[in-house]
């Protein structure tokens, strides 16, 4: 497994036999398990369980298994088998950016599993339209050239886009040093295997809109529209949605404080109302 597990680990493998509860976060593109670092102690608290945050194959030098599809379903596979290996039978779902899309993916199909929803910029995309970064690495040999000239300077000056203020230099460094040439592959695979009309599609899949669901988004996603934030409620009805006015598509990297404030409360009542369930 890439990645860490936080809090006191379950022995169980079998997820019919798991017990734990945990809060698993997913990371978006560029990304690893280091993007969670400031949370994922305060979340295992607040659920009082544990928090697993895998580097997801291909990103940051990450191992990618052989025959790996590079989809959203295998990456939706892919995580729940590290939750079975942690031997987590229910979880809180923290994801960001792509990694929605492989949360939800995996959420849709085990819904019996799933404690709560927190969205970072992400979410059921409708009537979403890719970004102009992403139709560029959806184009072949455009996409090849771009990576190859995206040095640390052009790159620091992407991110800037849309940022109300700058994030701060040692998470660009972070956000860089993850995008070496196994990540700047993977993305163009994965871009290249989903068509944003999947990202729509996922809304199909959840019969149960009540299930607790906190939204933050950026204001100033350059990338995934602020006005995406809202439009969850139109797929979970019981959604929080909080927009963070100075943000842009990082909020855990421009505003740690603000993400924090927000999701470790959430988490918190989330778990409380699941055993509070589990109990009646």
């Amino acid at each position: 497994m890439a990645g860490a597990i936080y809090g006191t680990p379950s022995t169980a493998s079998d997820p019919g036999a798991a017990k734990a509860t945990g809060v698993v976060f997913v990371h978006g593109n560029p990304g690893s398990t280091h993007h969670w670092d400031r949370f994922t102690g305060p979340a295992a608290a607040a659920v009082q369980g544990q928090a697993l945050a895998p580097t997801l194959p291909g990103f940051a030098g990450a191992p990618v298994p052989p025959g790996f599809a590079f989809t959203v379903e295998a990456y939706a596979a892919w995580l729940g088998q590290q939750i079975d290996a942690a031997g987590l039978a229910r979880v809180h779902l923290v994801m960001h950016d792509f990694g929605g899309a492989f949360g939800l993916v995996w959420a849709a199909g085990h819904p019996e599993r799933v404690a709560s929803l927190t969205l970072i910029d992400t979410g059921v995309l409708v009537d979403y339209r890719w970004h102009a970064l992403a139709r560029i690495w959806r184009t072949p040999v455009l996409g090849e050239l771009f990576n190859a000239m995206t040095t640390r300077a052009a790159f620091g000056l992407l991110l800037r886009r849309g940022q109300p203020r700058p994030l701060p230099t040692a998470f660009v460094d972070q956000l860089y040093g993850e995008l070496g040439p196994s990540t700047r592959a993977t993305v163009l695979r994965l871009y290249r295997n989903t068509d944003e009309s999947e990202l729509a599609r996922l809304a199909d899949h959840f019969a149960a809109p009540d299930l607790p669901t906190l939204v933050l988004w950026g204001g100033h996603d350059a990338y995934l529209p602020v006005a995406q934030a809202s439009r969850q409620r139109e797929v979970f009805s019981a959604a929080e949605v909080v927009v963070l006015p100075d943000s842009g598509h990082w909020p855990h990297g421009d505003d740690p404080d603000a993400v924090e404030a927000h999701l470790v409360p959430f988490l918190r009542k989330a778990a409380a109302c699941a055993t509070q369930t589990a109990r009646t």
